[in-house]
Formats: structure tokens, sequence, C-alpha cells
């Protein structure tokens, strides 16, 4: 079993909160830890049917099988259990008393604030990421193929064939987790409307262009792009206009949770057409703010990531921010250090005083002649 880096944190949320709740797209690992960590504590699954079946009959029952808790995994399935589970947390002084898993945040989300809001303290479980993938023994380091690969343990771990898991993962994604939701009137528009989302990656979202792809209307392409958001598939990066004049664009970046699946609706079914695909550039900058979000969800710090542009086009592709202030990076594909990569980068620091960073698709580390940081694409892991 591959160490994961968010379970210190789990262990010691379970100390100072009666219940946590671990959220993140389907197949990212969270059963695996949860059972390792809690391995003292019953294990429940609620997408069986049976279990669901008798949660739903007699939730109070269900839950007084666990006095000392239990492990509830799917518990998005069976929301009726929340309030339920409302009265024991508030009547016990036990810390790490359940233990909340979901793929579905959209339904346990809503599930939580109804009814447990202020009692959970949640995190988030991404597919593994660059470090956790290299303790994996002949793991293949590339960058190509840490793009191709993505993080989902089934690829990386398990070795199990790329192209033919992904297919399934957005049939079964499809087929299950969105008819559980009700406002979704079309499968096949929605699964349209993720195959475009492929073909925007690190662009501004234009929810009107959407609707005229998709074939429906703006409001209802706003909703399924939240429906794929809250579903861990897709992520948008907002922009940050705090402190700068008025003609900064405002709109976010679309970005997937996993450059993998990216790839998989991108039609590039093996590594070897990444090297000459066009979408390469945006699927490493993906890459690079996805470990970086990563690194910064599995301490259990919230994603403090945004980028900047203006009307006459000036952009920085990442701004982390920390304490007020705020690091600009830049992400260039290309494995031959440039000067132009420094270009927007000179022209932020005007705006800001801060020296920047580029992070790009070679091997050299160091500072450039004009006081930049740059870090090789390994690097990103200790961001």
């Amino acid at each position: 079993m591959i160490a994961r880096a968010a379970e210190s944190v789990l262990r010691d949320l379970a100390t100072q909160f009666k219940a946590i709740a671990l959220m993140g797209p389907r197949q990212c690992g969270k059963t695996t830890l949860i059972r390792k960590v809690f391995a003292h504590k019953p294990y429940v699954s609620l997408e069986t049917p049976e279990e669901r079946v008798m949660a739903l009959a007699d939730p109070r029952q269900f839950l007084a099988k666990f006095p000392n808790g239990a492990i509830l995994d799917e518990v998005q399935r069976t929301p009726e259990l929340f309030s339920y589970l409302q009265q024991i947390l508030d009547e016990s002084p036990k810390n790490g008393l359940f233990i909340l898993s979901g793929s579905n945040n959209f339904l346990l989300m809503e599930s939580i604030t109804q009814s447990l809001a202020g009692r959970v303290v949640y995190l988030d479980l991404l597919p593994f990421s660059l470090q956790e993938n290299r303790s994996i023994p002949d793991y293949p380091l590339t960058l190509n193929q840490a793009i191709f690969n993505g993080g989902f343990p089934a690829i990386t771990f398990n070795k199990v064939n790329p192209y033919q898991w992904f297919s399934s993962y957005v049939r079964t994604y499809i087929e299950r987790d969105v008819r559980l939701i009700k406002n979704v009137s079309s499968l096949e528009l929605f699964q349209r409307l993720l195959y475009l989302c492929a073909g925007r990656i690190g662009q501004q979202i234009h929810l009107t262009h959407l609707a005229n792809e998709v074939g429906t209307d703006h409001k209802t392409i706003q909703s399924w792009l939240g429906i794929l958001r809250a579903s861990y598939i897709i992520y948008f990066l907002p922009p940050y206009y705090k402190n700068y004049n008025k003609r900064i664009i405002k709109t976010p970046k679309l970005y997937f949770y996993d450059t993998g699946l990216a790839c998989s609706l991108l039609g590039i079914d093996k590594v070897e057409q990444l090297a000459t695909d066009k979408n390469r550039g945006f699927l490493f900058e993906n890459w690079v703010i996805l470990e970086i979000m990563k690194n910064r969800f599995n301490k259990a710090l919230r994603a403090n990531l945004f980028y900047f542009r203006d009307s006459a086009g000036n952009e920085i592709d990442l701004l982390i921010e920390e304490g007020g202030t705020v690091s600009p990076i830049e992400i260039k594909s290309a494995e031959t250090l440039n000067d132009s990569f420094y270009k927007n980068l000179i022209y932020f620091e005007k705006l800001s005083a801060k020296k920047g960073t580029v992070i790009y698709g070679g091997g050299h580390t160091g500072i450039s002649q004009n006081g930049f940081e740059i870090k090789n694409w390994l690097d990103v892991s200790v961001l």
C-alpha cells in the first residue's frame, strides 16, 4: 500500500473533531485510506443495496449498531441519516466518532449543510500526487507519462490500461452519479459538455459559447458545470483582482482534477501522442496547478490559488496567496529555457514588487539573470 500524504492530517483531525467528511472523486483511494487509518471501526458501504435499505428503513436502529462510531462510505446515498447523526454527535463527548466519505460533493455537501453544519470537518482527497506516484515501484518517471497517467491508483499503482479504464470511468460517472442529480435533463448533452470542457483546459469560461455548442441554454450550462465541479471532475481557477486596477479580467479558468482523464477525453490514447498534441501546453499547466493544489489539500489547507489577467492581455498563470501577499508563477511546458518566459513576470513585478518563479518542462533549477527563480517540473512537489 502506498502511504498517502494526507494520512497524518487525517489522524490528527480525528483527535479534534467528532466527525470527518473525506471527500474526493470516485476511485481516488478514499476507502483504502480510511479503512487503513480507522481499521478499528466498523465499515459500512451505503452503495450496497442491503445496507442502504436498512439505513433508510430505520435510521435510528441502524446507527445504534455503532455506539463507538463507524465509517460510513458513500453516505450521500442516504441523506436521511444526517439528522439522526446530528443528535448522536451532539450527545457524544468522543472525537473521531464517525468518518463520512463520499464521491459526490454536490449531494454530500447539501446533506451536511442542512443537518451537520459546524459538527464536521472536511478533508479533500485527490488522486495520487507526483510525490505519491514516485513511491510506486517502477513508476515511469517522465513528464509526459506523469501527465498522461494522472493520479488515479488504478492507473499508476495497479497499471490498468488507461484508455479502457477512463472510458469505463466516464460511463460509470454519467450513468450512476449524474442520474442521482435531478436537474440533468439529458445525459447525452451532459456528456457532450464534458468532452467540450476537455478542449477548454486553461481557458476562460464563456457560458454562452458552451451553451451554443452543447445545444442548451445558458442557465443549464451553469448548473451542469456546477455538477462537474462538485463531482471533482473540473476545477475553476478564480482570477485575482485585489489591490489592482479595475481593468482586471474577472472570469475563472477551467481545469480538470486529473490530467489522465483529460487526456482520455481529448482522444490521447497513448503517451507518445502527447509529445505532439496541440493541448500539451495546457495539460502541463493543468498538471502543475493540480500538483500544487494536492499539496495544499493533503495538509487540510484551502486552495489559495488564482490567476491574473488584465484587459491588455498581460497574464500570470498562477498566483499563490499567503498572508495577504502573492507569489507569481509562470508555467511553461518547453524543455529549453527562453527569455520570453520572464516577460509577464517582469510586468507583474512592476505592479506588485514581487519576484516570480518559472516552472518549466526541462531539468534545470536555479536563478535567472534577472533574478527570477527557475524550477523544473519535479520541483513542483515541494511548492
